[in-house]
């Protein structure tokens, strides 16, 4: 007899979480391994954070708070969205969450019914499909590749909408590609948009700081303002703050549907953890300067890392202009090697080169590989090293 429901067979597990806890087995049993594959940058939480959180603790901010967040955090995350982003939202229409992932997960609860389809482009982030899934939606996935800069176009949007379609899902700057989308293609994406407005947007804008492309940060909404009331902006702490473990994330979107996600989390976590938000509300609203800090470092290793890859045979390494990611095809190497696919050539780096890294399958992007570079470039160097020698 079956016991489990049917829709844990539906889901995958986390790829990248996989490969970090098998690396971590590797590396409790003495085994060095060069760390490629966690999505978190390995900066330290910034001191005066830090100290925000023991102050509040010190302060007894220990108990409940409100569902979707505090007061003060979410009047922090609405003077972000207009002093970042030119974006006004009322007190109704954002929520704090226990990280970005939950933003999502809330969003998919809300709106889709079974049958529901939901357009993703790939490479996407490894969860987007299973959280569809899980809320009996339908993904609709749009392969991109190298060749497109990992974009979906106006024609592919228009291509997969149907009258099933219920939402559309932007990731920029993107994990895992680190690719980023124009103010100009984001306004071609929005043209086609336009003509469908039962179609819903979420723009997940958790990298939004980490970019080195020389441009203003934009997205959907930001350059297509008559969408307000079909946009979710998804956001967090974790990335542009080092504070991966803290857990706190923030959505803003139609006071509607923000009241439906708050609902879902009534019934499931309830409120984020009192102290990260007492630690997301300095992150916010204190110093800044780690941001400039880690971006210089990463912009650093990804010219590091590009160069790097590009010099080994079979593999074609990109340019990333944001996030912390390098998404190298290495169809070619894997043919060299006699390999099967991308999650045998990982499962072979992992275990011979003592490399992890995460294939590009988990991704939706067969043939390739996600090289994380947050982390050290004596780590980066080990890796390119150990890769010249196949």
């Amino acid at each position: 007899m079956t016991i489990l429901a049917n829709r844990v067979g539906k889901v995958k597990p986390s790829a990248t979480l996989a490969v970090t806890a098998k690396a971590n087995q590797l590396k409790s049993e003495g085994i060095k391994i060069v760390p490629m594959g966690s999505g978190e940058p390995d900066f330290d939480t910034p001191e005066n954070i830090q100290l925000a959180a023991t102050a509040a603790i010190k302060n007894g901010q220990t108990r409940y708070t409100a569902v979707d967040g505090t007061l003060e955090l979410k009047n922090a995350i609405l003077a972000k969205f207009k002093n970042d982003n030119n974006l006004e939202f009322s007190l109704a229409e954002v929520m704090v969450s226990s990280g970005g992932k939950q933003v999502f997960y809330n969003l998919c609860q809300a709106i889709l019914n079974d049958g529901d389809e939901v357009i993703i482009p790939a490479p996407y982030w490894v969860s987007y499909p299973d959280m569809a899934l899980l809320a009996g939606g339908v993904p609709v996935i749009v392969e991109t590749g190298l060749e497109q800069d990992f974009k979906i176009s106006p024609e592919q949007l228009e291509q997969n909408i149907s009258a099933k379609t219920k939402l559309f899902v932007i990731n920029s700057p993107s994990n895992p590609t680190g690719a980023i989308y124009s103010k100009t293609e984001l306004q071609a994406l929005a043209a086609v948009l336009k003509n469908h407005p039962q179609v819903l947007i979420i723009s997940d804008d958790i990298y939004e700081h980490i970019r080195w492309d020389g441009a203003d940060f934009a997205n959907i909404l930001m350059t297509n303002p008559e969408l307000k009331n079909r946009c979710i902006i998804l956001n967090g702490v974790s990335k542009a703050y080092a504070m991966t473990g803290w857990r706190i994330g923030y959505g803003a979107g139609p006071a509607e549907i923000i009241k439906a996600m708050k609902k879902i989390q009534g019934q499931s976590t309830s409120n984020p953890c009192s102290i990260a938000q007492a630690a997301a509300l300095e992150a916010l609203s204190g110093e800044q300067k780690i941001i400039k800090t880690m971006v210089l470092a990463f912009s650093e290793r990804h010219s590091f890392i590009v160069k790097g890859l590009n010099n080994i045979d079979g593999i074609e390494c990109p340019k990333s202009f944001g996030a912390f990611y390098s998404f190298p095809r290495v169809a070619g190497l894997i043919e060299r090697l006699g390999l099967k696919d991308d999650v045998e050539f990982s499962t072979y780096c992992l275990e011979k080169l003592r490399i992890a890294l995460v294939p590009g399958t988990a991704f939706g992007a067969p043939g390739y590989v996600r090289f994380s570079f947050a982390t050290s470039m004596e780590n980066i160097s080990q890796a390119i090293k150990q890769l010249s020698k196949l």
